[in-house]
């Protein structure tokens, strides 16, 4: 049987995991106004971020993007990522493994 929840119910911030076993690892980030995630990495991943609500500057390596609602956003794990919050804003992350290809 589905669980049936909703991002709202994902209470832990800004992080909240979706499964418990993280595999696929999978988290609504929220973040306040102003808010950024420090920048850092996830090796061996690529990573889909769809922003849900709210304005994100989205930092990857040396460049800067402007993610509106609905947009997704598909990028290596090996980029060093940034997320700043231009309003209260809600995305949905997923983390997948990375073929060795990929890299």
């Amino acid at each position: 049987m589905p669980e049936i929840t909703t991002l709202t119910d994902l209470t832990k911030t800004p992080h909240a995991e979706v499964f418990e076993d993280r595999r696929p690892r999978t988290v609504r980030l929220e973040l306040d106004t102003d808010e950024r995630v420090p920048p850092h990495t996830h090796p061996g991943t690529n990573i889909v971020l769809h922003l849900v609500s709210g304005h994100l500057e989205l930092s990857l390596d040396d460049e800067t993007y402007d993610v509106r609602p609905g947009q997704l956003v598909r990028f290596s794990g090996e980029r060093e990522i940034s997320p700043r919050a231009i309003e209260p804003s809600t995305a949905v992350v997923v983390f997948a493994p990375a073929d060795a290809n990929d890299q």
